[in-house]
Formats: structure tokens, C-alpha cells, sequence
């Protein structure tokens, strides 16, 4: 791993690396400023990067399926890690990706990035993301199936995990409660909450302190890429050497 001029972080040994943006908005729209940036930075970094757009405006399993579909090919295309990085919905998305029992074990995810997530879907927050992924009546075991705090067991992949204070939208408490849970459960996570600055900040570029989550998130993301692969069952982890 190697600095530029501007504190970037490059992975010099992440071009086995892949990573999936999954922008956020409310599982009704994709966020521009979530997407094609994000992916543009993380190619900075020395990091295949692709956008996939999910699935809007449909039920629950049906956007999970796609990304698992999503995460098969690149799989079939030869990639040996596979990262998520996802804001708000796509925060969601990812960590459901990440945390859910799955029956092949291609759909693996090596680590995940969450920005601003929604994680729990037992809040009455955010509740417009909640209806349409789950409709309207959902029960409480369905909420609770789709909370990712419910999903972590000890064989989770690592996490990294950003929020502000002050969202308004997502509040920090999705942030605490996945913290708590990955802690609980002896996941590898690093959880950084900035004092400053509203939902949906992408990048956070001249956002104050909160801007500084792409350098942490970079030396963590390069970290995970030279990591050496840990079998856990159905799952791989990686862990650095």
C-alpha cells in the first residue's frame, strides 16, 4: 500500500479484488453521487470497482437475489475477493448480502463497507425504505429476519461501518446496533461516527471531519485485499497476514 500527494491510499496488491457500489435511496431510486464516484475513487485505489443497480421498487427477496446473481458472475469471471460497498438502502442491501444464510457458496462477500445504512428494519425508522422492501404489514419476524444486528454469528466477514451524528434520516442508532452485534459476535469491524453532516453525503468531500472516512475506509479496504483467505465453512474470510 502506497500514499499519493493527495493522502489517497493505494492497494498494490488488491488487482484480485473486486468491489460492488450499491448506492443508496430508500430502495426507490439510485443516488447518482453514491455510484459512478464511488466507483471512480475506488479504481484510484488501485480496485476493480463496478456500480450495480439493484432491483427498485420490489419486495424483498428479489433485490438481494439480483446482487447474489451479480456476485456469481463476477465469481464465474474469476475473482477471488469480493467486497460490498454500500450507502443508506444499498448499505442495507450490502450488509444483507454480507450477513444472510445463502445456499451456494459463490454468493460470499469478503468484507462489506456500510455508509449512513439502514440496518434495522425493527425501527420506525426510515420507514418508507422498510414498506417497500417489505410491505406495509410485515410481521415482526420479518422485520427481525431483515435487521442485519439479527443476522451477525461469529463467522460474518469483516465490516467497516460510517455514519454523522446528525442524520436526521438514518439516525446513528442503525450504526450502534450493528456495532454492538458485530462486536458481540467477535466479527472484525471498524465503526467510525463524525460529529458533522447530513444523510446521503457520498464521498464527503469538504463535509468537515466527516470527510475523512475515505482515507480510513481506504487503508481498510487495503488491508482486507492482502488479506489471506480463512475458511470458515461455507463462508471465506480474509484476514491480514
Amino acid at each position: 500500500m502506497r500514499g499519493d500527494d493527495n493522502g489517497r491510499r493505494n492497494v498494490t496488491s488488491g488487482r484480485d479484488t473486486d468491489l460492488i457500489v450499491l448506492p443508496g435511496g430508500g430502495y426507490s431510486e439510485h443516488v447518482a453521487h453514491e455510484a459512478e464516484p464511488i466507483a471512480a475513487w475506488l479504481t484510484g485505489l488501485g480496485v476493480r470497482a463496478s456500480v450495480f443497480r439493484y432491483p427498485l421498487l420490489a419486495r424483498h427477496p428479489i433485490p438481494l437475489d439480483a446482487l447474489r446473481a451479480e456476485i456469481r458472475r463476477l465469481r464465474d469471471a474469476g475473482a477471488r475477493r469480493i467486497g460490498l460497498i454500500g450507502f443508506s438502502a444499498g448499505g442495507h442491501l450490502a450488509g444483507l448480502a454480507g450477513l444472510s444464510p445463502g445456499s451456494d457458496e459463490r454468493d460470499a462477500v469478503d468484507f462489506a463497507v456500510l455508509g449512513y445504512a439502514i440496518t434495522s428494519m425493527q425501527t420506525e425508522t426510515y420507514r418508507p425504505a422498510r414498506v417497500i422492501l417489505l410491505g406495509e404489514d410485515a410481521t415482526p419476524e420479518l422485520r427481525r429476519a431483515n435487521s442485519l444486528d439479527a443476522l451477525v454469528t461469529p463467522s460474518s466477514p469483516p465490516f467497516f461501518v460510517w455514519h454523522t451524528a446528525e442524520d436526521e434520516y438514518v439516525p446513528p442508532e442503525h450504526t450502534y446496533r450493528l456495532a454492538a452485534s458485530l462486536a458481540a459476535h467477535g466479527v472484525p469491524h471498524c465503526v467510525h461516527v463524525f460529529a458533522h453532516g447530513p444523510h446521503s453525503l457520498g464521498l464527503a468531500q469538504g463535509s468537515a471531519d466527516a470527510a475523512a472516512w475515505t482515507s480510513l475506509a481506504a487503508s481498510w479496504i487495503a488491508e482486507q485485499s492482502r488479506g489471506r483467505p480463512i475458511s470458515t465453512g461455507a463462508r471465506t474470510l480474509e484476514r491480514e497476514s
